[in-house]
């Protein structure tokens, strides 16, 4: 696998936001008496963040007493060092984090879900290949230059459980890793074939004339879980307070960004913290916000790694997930 391009945190910022943190305390709307406890989560900069922004700015966070900065990462396995350094206090990000996070006992727990695939209809991140690549279904992938934002997690795995699902090779897949918000550029200049992304992306990559492959999640586990919420043992055990009170504000975020009659305020939120025409910001697709963890699906995503031998045996799933 070739590394072509991954930005890390600071060129990440500078790319994909206008602005890199969102807090209770800058929003006039929320509650201002008595003092609010800081906290730092680490997220990516994707249109799924708009749950998290939407609720700092509605004030759910502030209820529970807590001022929250939002640091941009590039994925959830890139955030872990951090968390375990005590530089953020929770993540979220893909399963593969904390997966490998656990195959090494480092001490990561999975507190709650944030966000999931559709089982059916439009999903919310697509392999999207190049007009001129000549793909046009999963088996086309194999031999072919496919760029994920993060080796070894649950793009490309899926990625190859669908093109072996198409009669296709997924041993002979190139996966090569860029960051989302590099994704199109790439794919312009012809050093990719073809990219799993999600929204704003899929809609952005479309709208340009390039073609949508398959939406893997949904094609090998529908439903999948595809963000879940991190923290550390030390945290949950030492620091209890914090992490109860940072779950019951993430729960009832996550369910008032469910709420259609909150969509406006969530696009609201996309606009407000992503470099997006607004049509775009209005049309692109969001995923099932919910903080239940299925544990199902990332069961049987971490049994398509181990089959792919992306990772090379199963975490421990009662020991991984701490649902609070």
């Amino acid at each position: 696998m070739k590394k072509v391009m991954a930005l890390g945190l600071i060129a990440v910022t500078a790319i994909a936001l206008t602005g890199c943190t969102d807090s209770d305390a800058s929003t006039p709307s929320a509650p201002t008496s008595g003092d609010l406890r800081k906290v730092r989560v680490a997220a990516l900069p994707i249109t799924e963040t708009a749950a998290l922004w939407g609720g700092i700015k509605a004030g759910i966070f502030a209820e529970r007493g807590l001022q929250v900065e939002v640091v941009p990462a590039q994925g959830g396995a890139q955030a872990i060092p951090a968390l375990m350094n005590g530089d953020i206090d929770f993540a979220i990000g893909q399963p593969f984090g904390p997966f490998r996070a656990d195959l090494q006992n480092l001490g990561v727990v999975i507190i709650g879900n944030y966000a999931s695939s559709y089982a059916d209809g439009d999903d919310i991140n697509a392999v999207v290949a190049s007009a001129k690549s000549g793909i046009r279904r999963p088996a086309d992938l194999a031999g072919k230059r496919v760029a994920v934002n993060s080796l070894g997690a649950a793009g490309d795995v899926t990625i190859m459980a669908a093109v072996e699902q198409d009669g296709g090779d997924p041993k002979k897949i190139k996966f090569v890793e860029v960051a989302f918000p590099d994704a199109p550029a790439q794919l312009a200049a012809g050093n990719i074939d073809a990219a799993w992304v999600p929204e704003p992306f899929v809609t952005q990559l479309r709208g340009r004339g390039d073609t949508l492959v398959v939406a893997p999640y949904q094609a090998v586990v529908p439903g999948l879980a595809t963000l879940t919420t991190i923290t550390t043992t030390a945290r949950t055990d030492k620091d209890a307070k914090l992490v109860e009170d940072f779950s019951a504000a993430m729960r009832k975020t996550l369910e008032w960004a469910q709420d259609p009659a909150n969509q406006p305020a969530v696009r609201q939120a996309i606009k407000d913290n992503l470099q997006l025409p607004p049509p775009v910001a209005e049309s692109v697709r969001l995923p099932a916000f919910g903080w239940d963890v299925d544990r199902a699906s990332l069961q049987k995503l971490a049994e398509l790694a181990q089959k792919y031998r992306v990772l090379d045996r199963q975490p421990d799933l009662d020991r991984l997930i701490r649902q609070q």
